[in-house]
């Protein structure tokens, strides 16, 4: 299933500023970046229930906040990118 996964954390100080690279370090281990703060996201329910787990933890929910967009299984008809950085598609080939 494919989420969107966008974060805004308050970084005033230097604590704000770890849970800020926390937060991405984790959103780059199970998706890809899309925008500064968005990720794209395609888990199956069980990993999208760790990686949610593990964000709601590295946030301070009096500063910052978290949003999940649940795009299911048929996102590709539900997404439209105009503009530069087109993004990858998780179901597609891996060529390395």
């Amino acid at each position: 299933m494919m989420v969107i996964v966008s974060y805004d954390v308050s970084t005033t100080d230097d604590k704000g500023r770890k849970r800020l690279r926390k937060i991405a370090k984790e959103c780059v281990n199970y998706g890809q970046r899309v925008q500064n703060s968005v990720f794209e996201i395609d888990v199956d329910y069980g990993q999208f229930l760790k990686v949610k787990d593990k964000l709601m933890k590295l946030i301070d929910k009096e500063k910052d906040s978290l949003r999940f967009y649940y795009l299911g299984n048929n996102w590709k008809r539900r997404v439209e990118h105009i503009g530069a950085k087109q993004t990858y598609d998780p179901e597609g080939a891996l060529i390395i």
